[in-house]
Parts: C-alpha cells; sequence; structure tokens
C-alpha cells in the first residue's frame, strides 16, 4: 500500500485563536507578543504585509501599529493550549493514526482511505473551522517532508482552497521552495548547499547521493529521499513523558529582594510539579536557575544550583522547600535579577520511584491524596483557583501583560457573555 501523509497546519495559530472570540478583527492586522510584552512572536497575514517582522521588539513598530489601528495582544498560553487540544481532537475522528507535530501542527496517515483525498481533507478543514474556529491549510504527499512542503504551497496559493495534493505536482512545487524552508535543513546546512549552489528544494532532491552523504550524513540522506517521494519518517503516535521540565519566566521589572525571588521559585515550582503529576512521574533531582540582568559588575550573570533528593516525589511542598534552599545558596544582595527558573530531572514513572532504606520519603498516601484533590479543584475551576501561599498573593514580579486577552475556554470567570437582544 502506498504511503500517504495529510500534514495539518493552524494558519497564524496565535493570532487566529484571539480571533475566535472576537469576530470584529477577523480581517484586521493582529500580533501576539512575547512575555513581557517585548517582541512580536504572532502575526496575522494583515500584520505581514504592513512589514512587521517576527520578533521585531514592540517598540520599534509602535508608528506601524498605530497608523494602521494594529491589535496587539499579550501572548495567553492557557487559552492557545487550549484550543490546540480541541483541534486535535477533531482531527483525531478523521484517522486512527495521527502524530501531534507542535502546538499548531499535526501529520495523519491516509493510507489506504477511499475517495477523494482533497475532498475529504477540504472537509476536515471545514469541521475544524466550525468546531474549534481555526483555520488550518492541508498539505497531502507521500511522505512527511513532502506532505510539509504541500501544506507551505496551500497557504501560498489562495486557488487552492486550503488543501494542496503535491502528488504528480513534485518538481514545479519544490522548485519554488528555498532550501532554507525544507523541514529538515538546518541553517548550517542551509549555509552549505547555498554555497555549493544548492538553492531551492528540487536542488537538494536532485543532488548526488555520494555528496549528500558525505556532507550531510545519513539524516541529510534522508530529507533527501523523503523529497524524492520515499517515505523514511514513520508516525511517531507514541507518546513519550518528558525527561525534564522547566518552568521559567522573565519578570515584569528588577527583582533584588530574595523573598520576591523565593515566591517566583515557589510558583515555578508548583507549575513543574503540575506537569509532573500530569505524565504520572516523579522527580529526583531539582535545578535552580538565578539570570541577573546585564553589566552588573562583579557579578556572573547566570547562576545555577542544583540538588538531589532523597526519594523521588512530585509532592508541591517537597519541590518549593528544594527550590527555596537551593535559591538562598545562589542569591546575593546587591544586583538586580530579572528571571529565575526552576528545573525537575531525574524523572521516573511514579511506580518506579526507588526508596531510600535511609531516608524516610515524606509523599504517603495523605501527600497523593491531598496532590489529588488540588490538581482536581484547579481543572474544575481553572489554574490558581488554588495555591500555596509560598507563590505569593500580590506577585509584583510576575511578567507585564498589559494587552492579555481572556482565557475564555479555561476561567469560570472568563467566560463569553451572550445577551439576547
Amino acid at each position: 500500500m502506498d504511503k500517504v501523509f495529510a500534514l495539518v497546519d493552524c494558519n497564524n495559530f496565535y493570532a487566529s485563536c484571539e480571533r475566535v472570540f472576537n469576530p470584529s478583527i477577523a480581517r484586521r492586522p493582529v500580533v501576539v507578543l512575547s512575555n513581557n510584552d517585548g517582541c512580536v512572536i504572532a502575526r496575522s497575514n494583515e500584520a505581514k504585509a504592513l512589514g512587521i517582522r517576527m520578533g521585531q521588539p514592540l517598540f520599534e513598530c509602535r508608528d506601524l501599529v498605530a497608523r494602521h489601528g494594529v491589535h496587539v495582544f499579550s501572548s495567553n498560553f492557557e487559552l492557545y493550549g487550549d484550543l490546540s487540544r480541541r483541534v486535535m481532537e477533531t482531527l483525531s475522528a478523521f484517522t486512527p493514526d495521527m502524530e501531534v507535530y507542535s502546538i499548531d501542527e499535526a501529520f495523519l496517515d491516509l493510507a489506504g482511505m477511499p475517495g477523494d483525498l482533497t475532498a475529504y481533507c477540504r472537509a476536515m478543514r471545514a469541521r475544524v473551522k466550525g468546531w474549534v474556529g481555526i483555520p488550518v491549510s492541508i498539505g497531502i504527499g507521500p511522505s512527511k517532508t513532502l506532505a510539509k512542503a504541500a501544506a507551505k504551497a496551500a497557504k501560498q496559493d489562495p486557488a487552492c482552497g486550503g488543501v494542496f495534493d503535491i502528488r504528480g505536482r513534485e518538481e514545479e512545487t519544490l522548485s519554488g521552495i528555498e532550501v532554507d524552508d525544507v523541514w529538515g535543513v538546518g541553517r548550517r546546512y542551509a549555509r552549505l548547499l547555498r554555497r555549493t549552489g544548492i538553492l531551492s528544494a528540487l536542488d537538494l532532491r536532485n543532488a548526488p547521493d555520494e555528496w549528500v552523504r558525505r556532507h550531510m550524513t545519513v539524516t541529510g540522506m534522508r530529507t533527501v529521499m523523503e523529497l524524492r517521494g520515499v517515505s523514511c519518517i514513520p508516525m511517531d503516535d507514541a507518546w513519550q513523558p518528558r525527561k525534564s521540565i522547566l518552568c521559567s519566566r522573565s519578570f515584569g521589572r528588577k527583582v533584588y529582594l530574595l523573598e520576591e525571588l523565593e515566591e517566583a521559585a515557589a510558583a515555578y515550582a508548583t507549575r513543574a510539579a503540575e506537569k509532573l503529576r500530569d505524565q504520572g512521574s516523579a522527580a529526583s533531582l531539582v535545578q535552580v536557575i538565578l539570570m541577573e540582568f546585564p553589566f552588573n559588575d562583579g557579578f556572573p550573570a547566570t547562576r545555577i544550583c542544583s540538588g538531589a533528593l532523597g526519594v523521588a516525589t512530585s509532592y508541591t511542598p517537597d519541590l518549593i522547600r528544594a527550590a527555596k534552599a537551593l535559591l538562598g545558596r545562589i542569591y546575593h544582595q546587591g544586583p538586580a535579577y530579572r528571571k529565575v527558573g526552576v528545573m525537575l530531572s531525574g524523572i521516573v514513572a511514579r511506580g518506579q520511584v526507588q526508596l531510600d532504606l535511609f531516608r524516610q520519603g515524606r509523599e504517603g498516601e495523605r501527600e497523593l491524596a491531598l496532590m489529588r484533590s488540588v490538581d482536581a479543584v484547579n481543572r474544575r475551576w481553572g489554574r490558581g483557583s488554588l495555591e500555596f501561599a509560598a507563590s505569593g498573593f500580590r506577585r509584583p514580579w510576575w511578567m507585564r501583560q498589559t494587552h492579555r486577552s481572556a482565557r475564555f475556554t479555561t476561567s469560570w470567570k472568563d467566560l463569553p457573555r451572550a445577551k439576547a437582544s
């Protein structure tokens, strides 16, 4: 049976999420900003047409924003994550074999599907738009790399209606894709290929095998074979637990006090512990990263301290306690700090925790029941409904989110309101 893949790619995903609950900006330029409202991390097509660049600091394009009435939003990752989940759940009804590749992309295995696959994918696209409100582009190809290329073509050509089947049109499509944009070609290889005169995806597909193996190793050869329509990258639909969990944010202002840094470390340890329990794991190593503002004379820019726990755990109070102790070792009074992070590693499955003969683990049935209750309340009523006092209440250090939209789908107080006229 011939391999057939579809790559579903949400169009300008973060900007599209903001439009779902605000139809008045459907055809207006929209940008989404990074943490602390620093740089542009997502743009609608209208914003791209104005010349606003990806990664551009907001202060550099304030004139454009004001002149053209660009709608500016702070990043709302809770909303984006929930809408992504809804998109993926909708797509899963169209095939039993699906790989969630990123927050806004998924591969579907369509091998053996009867009928017109383009029509099938158009129905898929319409359902996602109708049920979730997110527009998507879909590329169809005999390999995952060609499906990615087809999805790019579907975005660029309005005549495709959002779906493009690359089969039989590989040469004309690949000739219009720069080699830098080929899935699997990084910056280093892109520079090498351009120096060699390989400028397009078609040039790479036609490159001699011997040259590719010598200069791009087996991985590069796999990409070339994929461009030739030979499927070398199988579907990866098996969920894998994370081997490390990092929670970190830049502060909304300069922080000097140990007490505020401890609140931030406790808040991030709490979130990391939630993620740890979500995947049914426990951690045996805690690491705290503390970053200063630049140009603090006499102090290093970044401090890192790690500590092993006696017994692997996902009990939030133990992880908070460990994070605060590590923070105390690397904190120095005087410099201004801009960021703190908590990373959990040494992660094992909950049922494979190795006990210590000489140290008693604190995570018994009572502690497990407490964490289950806290997680259940926060899932039911929204994250932060129950919090640990160590995380602080006012949180003056919290990142700036001046333009954040409501968390329409994950917070009861932010539910959209409909009024009958």
